[in-house]
């Protein structure tokens, strides 16, 4: 049985919280946080609450935190799980800069533990026909390719840390970076880049962004936004191959060609559980611990989040960040 400590208690670790009670051979043992309302969260699933992983592990046998902070607390809460002999997975972005993502893989590598990161789109059954569609070639090799993901500006945020540059990355490491690392996980790292971004005069951080990807023979484009106005939640992607344009218009994955009726892709969720936040009922959570506890099991890290393709999404953001500031 592997027991994992969630490291804390908002909206993802509500969210992996509910998806561990149906993973088999794993099990919430204990809570770490200090907000006023962990201590509901703790009464309400049973669970003892700590202060900190330190104070957690005197009293708890645990194998793995599973932090689920804001992003400016995740090496912290990595480094003090890995200093205290556990694995580790953390939600996105491992971190704002590449050194501080190679010093937390450095001291996993160090304590003979795994540290793994919550990409989660790599978990989806898009993103699945996607991935075999690229390295079969089933449509021939990829020409271009367009990611879209866009909101209305995240005003339910708490105490305003993700519109602090230095605490959260702003929109491309808040938002951009499930693309990108799609982008990274399919073609590697791009030959160059460029991008544009814009937003209101009042903001401290810009609203909008168009990136391009350069890679031998295609570009692959993207669009990220937090529109300063209520917009629905869109994220699709459009790639054209050689012998078909295939879309996935944010319901379901269609190949279009000449001469053939369109092709639906099969990606039905074989299991749906509710997120407790603003995301309809999905199995991709369920998909991507499942799969983490696999390779703790193992004993092996990741082939769908692998340390290079973390450290290469984390260097394109923070030089946009670098450019854009």
């Amino acid at each position: 049985m592997i027991r994992v400590a969630i490291v804390g208690t908002g909206g993802m670790g509500s969210v992996h919280y509910h998806n561990y009670l149906y993973i088999e051979g794993c099990e919430v043992a204990a809570l770490v946080d200090i907000t006023p309302e962990s201590a509901a969260r703790s009464k309400d699933w049973n669970l003892p609450l700590y202060p900190s992983i330190s104070e957690m592990v005197k009293h708890e046998e645990v194998d793995v935190v599973d932090v689920c902070t804001p992003t400016f607390l995740h090496k912290t809460h990595v480094m003090e799980g890995l200093e205290n002999g556990l694995h580790a997975i953390t939600e996105k972005p491992i971190a704002l800069q590449k050194k501080d993502a190679e010093e937390m893989y450095a001291l996993a590598d160090a304590r003979g533990k795994l540290l793994f990161v919550g990409q989660v789109l790599q978990f989806t059954k898009e993103v699945e026909v996607l991935r075999e569609l690229v390295r079969n070639q089933t449509y021939g090799k990829v020409l271009d390719a367009y990611f879209v993901r866009l909101s209305a500006c995240p005003r339910w945020v708490k105490n305003g840390w993700l519109f602090d540059r230095e605490r959260s990355g702003l929109l491309p490491f808040d938002l951009h970076i499930h693309d990108l690392d799609v982008i990274i996980s399919l073609f590697g790292k791009p030959g160059s880049f460029t991008f544009t971004s814009s937003g209101n005069d009042d903001k401290n951080y810009k609203e909008h962004y168009r990136f391009n990807y350069n890679y031998d023979g295609f570009y692959v484009a993207a669009e990220a936004a937090w529109y300063n106005a209520d917009f629905p939640f869109t994220a699709n992607w459009r790639f054209y191959f050689e012998n078909a344009v295939v879309v996935n218009d944010g319901t379901k994955v269609i190949a279009y060609q000449f001469d053939q009726e369109p092709h639906v892709f099969d990606t039905e969720e074989t299991m749906k559980i509710p997120t407790g936040i603003n995301l309809p009922p999905t199995g991709m959570f369920y998909a991507e611990l499942s799969h983490f506890m696999n390779c703790i099991r193992a004993g092996k890290p990741s082939e769908l989040v692998t340390r290079e393709q973390v450290l290469t999404v984390v260097e394109l953001l923070e030089e946009i960040s670098q450019k854009d500031g």
